[in-house]
């Protein structure tokens, strides 16, 4: 079932079989995922009930946890969660085993049931968020790296396709309601996400298509197909395969285990 709270979550994958939905996007989780979620997107696992499946979860409000923080404003720990959102790191070896370290603790102190066992709880927390940021110094050095003006304006059309991508979109379509040259919008568009328009809005009518098998295994292809965008069957099946590696026919056995 989705879900949404109005709180920061840490989620980590420990085993099983699972695919995280969270808003438009689908994760494939492996053992030693772990995800920084805004709360407010909605988010959903489906998960394989054959295969036993453990994950760790901790919500936090940030205002909470401020008095246990370190003073120094150089290390802004709750940056990852406001400036990379909902975001996955992929964590092996050493540092899997940190993080698995930390929650074990987390939990034999919780389970103390007195206060010294919580505090140090929200101690070790703390230690989590720091290892979190020090993962995530060099994707949010990557993100602001990009020239605000371009990645505002990318921004801007990213926000119209996502409005828009069930419709039959032409640039001209784009260049009337953004107000932007056809080809600037384009070049601008592939320098900056290094994909093209309509292979950005193909792939996020696929994702939506993987969505909607993943919640009724049942739909028919074709309903699928016209409800993401998509005007021909065949483009459809074609753009699938290409994607996600078998046809949505096939995709959609898979999900039901037949």
């Amino acid at each position: 079932m989705f879900h949404s709270h109005s709180h920061y979550e840490v989620y980590f994958f420990h085993s099983g079989v699972c695919n995280y939905l969270i808003g438009d996007r689908i994760y494939v989780l492996a053992p030693g995922d772990l995800i920084l979620m805004n709360g407010m997107t909605l988010h959903c696992a489906k998960i394989d009930p054959a295969v036993p499946y453990v994950r760790s979860m901790v919500h936090f409000e940030p205002g909470a946890l401020q008095p246990l923080l370190p003073a120094h404003p150089q290390l802004p720990i709750f940056q990852p969660f406001q400036e990379l959102g909902n975001y996955r790191l992929r964590l092996g070896g050493a540092d899997r085993e940190e993080v698995e370290h930390i929650l074990r603790r987390m939990h034999e102190f919780e389970q103390r049931g007195d206060a010294v066992g919580a505090y140090r709880c929200q101690l070790a927390f703390a230690d989590l968020l720091c290892l979190i940021y020090e993962h995530c110094l060099q994707p949010m050095q990557d993100r602001s790296d990009q020239p605000v003006e371009k990645e505002r304006t990318v921004q801007q059309i990213i926000s119209y396709l996502e409005a828009h991508y069930t419709e039959d979109l032409h640039l001209e379509q784009l260049q009337q309601d953004l107000h932007l040259s056809k080809y600037y919008v384009s070049k601008l568009f592939k320098e900056v996400t290094g994909v093209t328009i309509f292979d950005f809005v193909y792939q996020r009518r696929i994702n939506q298509a993987r969505i909607e098998f993943l919640l009724d295994p049942k739909l028919p292809v074709t309903e699928v197909c016209f409800k993401v965008g998509f005007k021909h069957l065949a483009h459809f099946s074609r753009v699938f395969k290409q994607q996600v590696g078998e046809t949505p026919e096939r995709y959609k056995r898979s999900l039901a285990g037949t």
